[in-house]
């Protein structure tokens, strides 16, 4: 509809328009007051165990933790995976996928403009042969009367802050996944350095247990258990090559190298610091990206139930138009040609079956759930860490012993070997036997144990969302 063009008859028309529907639409208007407000923030209150910390936070969170290790190779190894990593680069194009959204809900707080053209022909037999010649400019802008375009927005740019967030968890994910797997490629070359030293030790007893054999001291059974013992280890060494291959090859997935079998492993273990700083503030578990992310959604869910309720307003809409229509193509730009118009719309759904209200109760119960999930995500994570805590110092406890029991178990290998080699009286070759077996065992277990501290410290990092000191 076009407007006069009078400016008192325009803002008099206006009034009229506006008057009428907001009497059509009181029911409505007053119907926004119904609703409770939605939350876009949640407070969580942690064990007393945390400690309170200073208010802040930094963003280096990624790799920031690796320091702690003093592994030059490992943090170079992090880093090359977060370069390379191709779940990671999927990762990233999805965050710029999610960084469009923003322009979308941004864009709808802006003008529209389309223009179009067209050319049409006609020639009859009984008609005389035309042209026509048509462009028109099409312009539309809805005024955010009650601010429920802007929530939109809002909202937009909290689903790509969650994105943002998803994307920091999983730069992180990924540098503990790779440190973690490192560790575990050092482990198995460790127990695979080690079952060959078995092999080697058993091989070395074997001739010894023939020896006394022929002299006749030493029954036959002792020469099988022998022989079976050099089996074993020789199969237990091949079972520890399978794993060490199948651990390069972990690595090398999170590294993006895989199958180039480049990746070349070490016998040292990262350092591990003896003790974690006492009193970790509760705040540093906030930085964690999950919890980031659950924030950055409870708020765009916040916004988006505050712009259903705002649906049930009514809506202005402007609109304006230009354009030509002509039999000639000299004319089509001709401003003596143009037409052109104005005009205002206000509308209010009067009826609809109940579905804008059913549609804000549904976003006002959306944000109840997402607080919810943000509470049950605040509640595992202080779990994840106290856990974490609890299993460092239970470890750290059961190494001391673990390393005396494995020195003594090599010390009895060796004596029972000493008193069979000198043909003391008394040595019994299933005591060498048994002292054999505890001795790999306390070994392996020892080196399983070191790797389980350092998977749990990684664990820790992961559990916190970086160092003790970065907020």
């Amino acid at each position: 509809m076009s407007l006069p063009s009078s400016k008192h008859t325009l803002l008099l028309w206006l009034r009229h328009l506006l008057g009428l529907n907001l009497l059509l639409t009181l029911p409505s208007c007053l119907s926004i007051a119904g609703p409770p407000q939605a939350a876009a923030t949640a407070t969580i209150s942690g064990p007393e165990a945390f400690a309170t910390a200073r208010s802040g936070q930094h963003q280096k969170i990624s790799t920031g933790w690796l320091r702690e290790f003093r592994d030059p190779r490992m943090s170079k190894l992090v880093n090359e995976a977060l370069l390379h990593n191709q779940s990671l680069k999927a990762a990233a194009h999805r965050l710029r996928a999610a960084k469009q959204g923003t322009i979308i809900g941004r864009a709808a707080r802006l003008p529209s403009l389309t223009a179009s053209t067209s050319y049409r022909e006609t020639d009859g037999r009984n008609t005389p042969s035309s042209e026509n010649y048509s462009i028109s400019l099409n312009a539309s802008w809805e005024a955010d009367l009650w601010g429920r375009l802007r929530n939109l927005d809002l909202s937009s740019q909290g689903d790509y802050a969650a994105s943002v967030a998803d994307f920091r968890a999983a730069r992180l994910s990924l540098a503990a996944n790779t440190a973690q797997a490192w560790c575990n490629l050092i482990t198995a070359e460790q127990q695979l350095a080690l079952a060959q030293k078995t092999v080697d030790s058993y091989q070395q007893a074997l001739p010894v247990v023939e020896r006394r054999y022929r002299a006749n001291t030493l029954r036959a059974v002792d020469v099988q258990f022998a022989r079976n013992n050099v089996a074993s280890a020789e199969r237990s060494l091949r079972g520890r090559q399978l794993d060490r291959d199948n651990a390069a090859r972990n690595l090398e997935i999170f590294l993006g190298r895989y199958p180039s079998a480049s990746v070349a492993s070490s016998l040292d273990l990262p350092h591990l610091a003896e003790k974690i700083p006492v009193g970790l503030p509760a705040q540093l578990i906030e930085r964690r990206p999950d919890l980031v992310a659950a924030r950055a959604a409870l708020f765009a869910s916040a916004q988006n139930a505050e712009a259903a309720r705002k649906s049930l307003l009514p809506s202005l809409q402007l609109t304006g138009s230009a354009s030509n229509n002509t039999d000639t193509f000299r004319r089509i730009l001709d401003p003596n040609f143009l037409i052109y118009s104005v005009a205002a719309s206000l509308a209010q759904t009067i009826y609809q079956g109940g579905t804008l209200n059913a549609r804000t109760q549904a976003s006002l119960d959306q944000n109840r759930a997402l607080i919810q999930d943000y509470a049950s995500t605040a509640l595992a994570a202080f779990r994840e860490v106290e856990a974490a805590l609890a299993a460092d110092r239970s470890l750290r406890e059961q190494q001391v012993f673990l390393e005396k029991e494995a020195k003594q178990t090599k010390l009895a290998e060796k004596r029972a070997l000493s008193d069979i080699t000198l043909g003391i009286d008394g040595a019994s070759f299933l005591e060498y036997l048994e002292a054999q077996r505890r001795s790999e065992n306390a070994g392996i277990s020892l080196i399983q144990l070191k790797n389980l501290r350092l998977q749990n410290r990684i664990d820790l990092h992961l559990a916190l969302g970086g160092d003790y000191t970065t907020k």
